[in-house]
């Protein structure tokens, strides 16, 4: 065993993936309560505050609520970005002996056994980025909060044994539903959210089709719903020849069996 992941919660309540590895607990943002991480992760059969570090894709708050407090009261270290930490005011919470690093996108770091690459996506935030991690020679990335997919973010992917990728929502669910016009340009536009139909186009024309997980995160739950999501993977799945049973969705309730690499 290399690697173990769980996507703890997902969607826009609140974003927090944990990943083991055989000598460091990282989290992949912590978009949730210091109490609710600690639920999900006893949840899984893991020590609610053993955690060594937070990995910080961008500020927006379902995606860093919980980092103020974690590095308040546990001997962790958050790792983000200038641009993340200026607009979070990072100085304001670096107490108790935890420490904030600075990380440069595209510039690879080492927490541990863990080589964790952090590179630049398109979305509406200061400084935003994506995370790649390998340990054990086993690679896992996430990739959420993503407007579109250009060809170096897809390059990012290539050779993850699990790939956590967002099927934010349905163009046509989200075109017609309640969300006000300006809104919905915004989730639509190249730096909102990828939809269920830019994941199957991913697939069908970016993907190397080497993951033994696909994992659907952050799903909207007003303009999506899982199968839909579900059913668009599977048929670009289909249409490379792969499985569709390669298939997972995230839960924004409650965190996913973790998958050991």
């Amino acid at each position: 065993m290399a690697i173990t992941v769980s996507v703890l919660a997902s969607g826009s309540r609140g974003n927090a993936t944990f990943v083991r590895t055989e000598r460091v607990r990282l989290l992949i943002d912590a978009g949730l309560s210091r109490k609710e991480i600690a639920k999900r992760l006893e949840a899984i059969g893991e020590d609610p505050d053993g955690i060594d570090a937070v990995l910080v894709t961008h500020e927006h708050n379902d995606h860093a609520s919980g980092v103020r407090t974690l590095v308040k009261e546990l001997p962790l270290t958050a790792y983000l970005t200038w641009g993340t930490g200026r607009a979070l005011q990072v100085g304001e919470f670096e107490l108790n002996g935890s420490r904030i690093a600075t990380i440069i996108p595209g510039v690879a770091f080492t927490i541990g056994d863990a080589d964790i690459v952090p590179f630049r996506v398109p979305h509406d935030a200061a400084e935003p980025v994506a995370f790649s991690i390998t340990s054990g020679g086993v690679k896992i990335t996430q990739l959420t909060d993503v407007g579109y997919m250009p060809d170096h973010v897809a390059a990012r992917l290539s050779g993850s044994q699990m790939l956590i990728l967002e099927s934010n929502h349905d163009l046509e669910m989200l075109r017609v539903g309640p969300y006000p016009w300006n809104l919905k340009q915004r989730l639509m536009g190249r730096h909102g959210h990828l939809s269920n139909y830019a994941v199957g186009r991913f697939i069908r024309e970016q993907y190397d089709g080497m993951a033994e997980h696909v994992v659907l995160a952050h799903l909207s739950s007003k303009n999506n719903h899982p199968e839909l999501a579900r059913q668009e993977a599977a048929r670009a799945l289909r249409d490379r020849g792969l499985s569709p049973a390669l298939l997972k969705l995230t839960s924004q309730d409650q965190p996913t069996d973790p998958v050991r690499l």
